[in-house]
């Protein structure tokens, strides 16, 4: 039987799962009045995560190194293992999964091309950081649909197997001051763009009257970020 790159895992490995003590509270907070109806959660999470597995299964094909391909591809695969779950759920409760995913695919596909860098660190920045921010949006709206939710929340949790993006990014850097101002630039710019796909999730009506439950989230998606930046060697 032919397995994909997608399919490869370790024999005998399991999902890893982060706290979401992690979260440093974010999630604690009631976003009873914020949260979407739970068609538009489920349908941008997962078409979200089609994005990402699109956009790394492209990065494969322009990398010219087997053990840069193979570090992508483990990424690509994890992405696409949430999308299936996050579809299988959604198919769970009775829908279709093209049609709860639709509505969000012109706005999350202008998102995704908006996102695409020019060199192949920029794109793998792009998902580390997009993928990461969103993840962690999504997991702090997920305390709101009860069971549903709380699937969401350890579908998200799952390991992204993107550390390898991430080493392969700081070797690049490492040699190369140009490239290392380069991204940290880069990546500043991504939080504009990806805080933007979140404010649009939420409940527009309620913005205005709901400011202070929204700031500390987003003051936690921020700290995330740094932490992110920091990992790599990257100045947030």
């Amino acid at each position: 039987m032919v397995r994909w790159f997608w399919q490869r895992r370790e024999r005998g490995r399991k999902l890893q799962l982060r706290s979401r003590d992690e979260l440093n509270g974010a999630n604690r907070v009631d976003f009873e009045e914020l949260a979407p109806d739970i068609d538009t959660f489920l349908g941008q999470a997962a078409y979200l995560q089609l994005g990402f597995f699109e956009t790394l299964s492209e990065l494969i094909q322009t990398t010219p190194e087997l053990a840069e391909k193979e570090a992508v591809s483990r990424a690509a695969g994890a992405a696409l293992t949430k999308h299936e779950a996050l579809v299988a759920l959604i198919r769970e409760r009775g829908d279709d999964p093209t049609a709860v995913m639709a509505p969000f695919r012109e706005p999350l596909d202008a998102f995704r091309t908006a996102t695409h860098g020019v060199r192949p660190q920029e794109t793998m920045l792009s998902v580390h950081i997009t993928a990461g921010m969103l993840d962690d949006f999504y997991l702090a709206l997920s305390a709101s649909y009860g069971e549903t939710g709380d699937r969401v929340a350890q579908i998200l949790q799952a390991d992204d197997d993107r550390q390898a993006i991430v080493d392969l990014i700081a070797l690049a850097i490492s040699g190369d001051l140009e490239l290392k101002s380069l991204l940290a630039l880069w990546g500043r710019r991504l939080v504009g763009d990806t805080l933007l796909i979140a404010r649009a999730a939420l409940r527009p009506t309620t913005l205005g009257t709901a400011h202070e439950k929204v700031e500390p989230v987003f003051t936690e998606l921020m700290a995330a970020h740094s932490r992110r930046m920091d990992a790599m060697g990257l100045a947030a």
